[in-house]
């Protein structure tokens, strides 16, 4: 996310290694490489074969706690920060050009929120339009990295490092006196449960039943009042951009202040989980902490093994979803309901779309359910692997 037009298709920029263009803005590899495993592993949890048949770490904690799925999202938004310390680091000096960056920032925010839309509309938008748009789901994944990204993208380039750890401790104490103190219209007292906690009250009051998540309406994982501690997982990869970025630090004493500040946040998300549960669908200030320190960690580790060491085998394999997160993102998203509106004749003489036909007649005769279930999702991001890689070799970047 460089400051570049809104959509582009651009030459392939080169990471920390040989090759790059001469006054070029360098990518750092490790930070594709740790996106590229984040966006892998969202593809992996959103498209198994049958969600009825699903191994315990892909599933979400069924509300508090936390499952190794439940830490994709927070890492990619904490990934999201750490680009905007890179990408506007340099360009953040320069004030007269701060109206010209927001812009492009804001540009970017709607159509990553429009791509959003998209895919909660597609494909009755085409059929039934007037349903389509009365009954939309309006938060989301890219509608909620859209909003975080603006909002973070705005508070580094106007506002010190001192002043973005203060936004932060903000966010988490603020949203978790709100949370707990203030009682919910309607039922009288404050509670952290699934539809009558304070933000599902809050989603049902501003977008209404008809534009929350689908699979409930009563309330929405990522929506109003739960995308401010977001915002503070976005600023929390700023700081850590910032100070990875620094360069009168040996890369040594980098990585050692990452793994202590991870470990102490982690210690810190887990204490306040005692009285703040750790919690995805709530984005609890916990969850915040124990989240990105993980993040931090995993960052850490990536830089020190491939931008330090130099250890680079088998990389490319995540590169190649790194550069295109989004847009991979996106089209994981749409083909399924693609193949959903092709439909096919079943053996018993149903008719079903073409997911679940090749579903059922490919792996389902061969594997244990929740096998199956498993294949299809690496077959999924195998077959996205080779179109990236595609689009790698042929230096195709399609930038949102």
């Amino acid at each position: 996310m460089t400051n570049t037009p809104a959509v582009k298709i651009s030459q392939k920029e080169t990471t920390r290694q040989k090759g790059s263009p001469k006054g070029s803005n360098p990518r750092l590899l490790s930070l594709d490489v740790f996106r590229g495993l984040t966006v892998a592993g969202m593809i992996l949890v959103n498209n198994p074969g049958d969600w009825g048949n699903i191994y315990a770490p892909l599933k979400h904690a069924a509300w508090h706690g936390c499952t190794p799925t439940d830490l994709i999202f927070p890492f990619f938004l904490f990934i999201v920060g750490v680009s905007i310390a890179y990408a506007l680091g340099s360009k953040k000096e320069q004030h007269a050009d701060h109206s010209k960056l927001i812009f492009s920032a804001l540009k970017r925010a709607l159509i990553l929120f429009g791509l959003g839309l998209f895919l909660s509309l597609f494909p009755k938008v085409f059929t039934e339009p007037l349903e389509a748009f009365s009954t939309v789901r309006i938060p989301g994944v890219l509608q909620r990295i859209a909003v975080v990204f603006f909002i973070c993208a705005v508070v580094f380039i106007k506002t010190t490092k001192k002043t973005q750890f203060i936004i932060i401790a903000s966010l988490l104490i603020g949203y978790w006196l709100m949370m707990s103190l203030i009682p919910v219209p309607g039922v009288g007292y404050a509670n952290l449960e699934p539809e009558t906690n304070l933000g599902a009250w809050l989603d049902r009051s501003i977008l209404t039943e008809a534009h929350l998540w689908k699979s409930v309406r009563t309330w929405d994982p990522e929506g109003i009042l739960s995308t401010l501690p977001a915002i503070a997982t976005g600023l929390f990869g700023v700081l850590i951009g910032t100070w990875l970025k620094r360069k009168d630090r040996e890369d040594s004493v980098k990585v050692t202040w990452m793994f202590t500040i991870g470990i102490l946040s982690v210690l810190a998300g887990l204490i306040w989980d005692l009285f703040f549960p750790i919690n995805k669908s709530l984005w609890t200030s916990s969850y915040v902490l124990y989240a990105g320190g993980l993040a931090t960690m995993g960052l850490a580790l990536c830089y020190w093994l491939i931008d330090v060491q130099g250890y680079r085998k088998g990389t490319k394999t995540f590169v190649v979803y790194g550069v295109n997160a989004i847009t991979v993102f996106f089209l994981s998203g749409l083909i399924p309901r693609i193949l959903s509106m092709i439909r096919v004749d079943m053996p018993d003489g149903t008719e079903a779309g073409a997911q679940v036909w090749l579903y059922k007649t490919f792996l389902t005769p061969y594997f244990s359910p929740v096998n199956a279930s498993l294949a299809w999702a690496v077959a999924f991001i195998s077959f996205w692997l080779i179109i990236l890689w595609v689009m790698y070799k042929k230096n195709i970047i399609i930038k949102v």
